[in-house]
């Protein structure tokens, strides 16, 4: 009788686990096939001619993270801009697009996804900014947007080091300073966690006023920014976004 009592636990386990897998027999396939009709759909809506989803991984698993494909033509702000709307369809999780075959002929370096990463966040920062509410690591709503796009450029290489690096003009105490950029920049960084970068691969730092912009004085409002760079064997050029707000 002593060993009578493990039996009802372990036959209870076992029928949790194949009711688990029975549940995701039945809801996978549907739940994934709901996903790659919205997927489809989202990407035509976001002009993203010739673009397909694939919700499969490498090992042939489903999944809700898809790979988008295709589209070798479109420019990189339409790419984002369709990225960015597949990734808000309820459901759906981190969405990267896969490296064309145009942009792996583009060259042969080491460095060519990192610099095609750089390229897609600069090409969505170009006319936008990250915006924090004044002396705050809070975001403006606005920049919600702009954060799901420079997500969705730097999808693509996952696996390289993306450095997240918050400056200030030299405005106020530097030890403040140099608390709230990286505050900031930390912001940024849990922010692009959350929109399916793998945490392991950014890194956050806040250096104060110590770097300003070229040609600029270190008190200049235009010293607030927030800088991105994608490190492949060397670092790139960054990324400047500019954070009007205090410090």
């Amino acid at each position: 009788m002593k060993n009578s009592r493990p039996i009802p636990i372990l036959t209870g386990a076992l029928a949790t686990v194949l009711l688990g897998t029975a549940s995701q027999l039945a809801h996978g396939p549907a739940l994934v096939g709901r996903l790659d009709i919205a997927a489809a759909t989202a990407l035509l809506e976001a002009g993203g001619n010739g673009a397909s989803a694939r919700f499969l991984t490498s090992e042939g698993w489903l999944t809700r993270h898809p790979t988008l494909a295709g589209g070798d033509t479109l420019d990189d702000a339409i790419r984002a801009r369709a990225a960015l709307a597949v990734s808000r369809i309820p459901g759906m999780g981190g969405v990267h697009w896969a490296l064309s075959q145009r942009r792996r002929a583009a060259t042969d370096s080491d460095a060519a996804p990192a610099l095609h990463c750089q390229q897609d966040v600069e090409a969505v920062v170009k006319a936008r900014s990250i915006r924090f509410a004044e002396g705050s690591a809070a975001f403006d709503p606005a920049s919600e947007e702009v954060l799901g796009e420079v997500a969705a450029a730097l999808g693509p290489c996952v696996g390289s080091i993306i450095a997240i690096n918050g400056h200030t003009d030299a405005a106020g105490d530097e030890a403040g300073n140099v608390e709230l950029s990286f505050e900031r920049a930390e912001a940024v960084r849990r922010a692009l966690v959350g929109r399916g970068i793998p945490a392991d691969g950014l890194r956050a730092r806040g250096v104060g006023s110590a770097k300003p912009l070229a040609g600029l004085e270190k008190t200049d409002t235009a010293n607030r920014r927030i800088e991105f760079s994608v490190i492949a064997t060397v670092p790139l050029a960054p990324t400047p976004v500019d954070t009007p707000g205090a410090g």
